[in-house]
């Protein structure tokens, strides 16, 4: 990832309905939910919510995809994996024993069937 696509992700990610649509898609992960949904379960008009949807498709962070009459919106797990490894890649200049616990920090949510290394998380 280069800067200017971290730049884009994180300005994307810097409002507020547009952080808690990221993180409610997360949650919906793989199933996604159609954008209605996204606007009642966040009470934000419908019209207001296109717009954060488009930013965050634009910044790479979601993906659209129709299914029937709805448009199904997913977050685009690359991209999350690509943003968190760019702001770990040079962690605390090579020294892995101070990054650990962050990296640590990171694993609880999901199930992992090979422990993640520091290494491995710096790619």
């Amino acid at each position: 990832m280069e800067s200017n696509e971290a730049i884009l992700a994180f300005s994307a990610l810097a409002q507020p309905t547009r952080l808690d649509v990221f993180r409610l898609l997360m949650e919906n992960e793989p199933q996604g939910l159609p954008a209605g949904d996204i606007a009642r379960q966040l009470a934000v008009p419908h019209n207001t919510m296109s717009t954060h949807l488009a930013v965050l498709s634009r910044a790479g962070l979601i993906e659209a995809e129709r299914r029937s009459r709805s448009i199904v919106y997913r977050a685009q797990l690359d991209a999350v994996r690509e943003l968190a490894s760019y702001l770990v890649k040079d962690c605390c200049g090579g020294r892995p024993e101070i990054c650990a616990p962050l990296i640590a920090d990171l694993t609880p949510c999901c199930t992992v069937s090979t422990p993640i290394t520091v290494e491995a998380a710096r790619g």
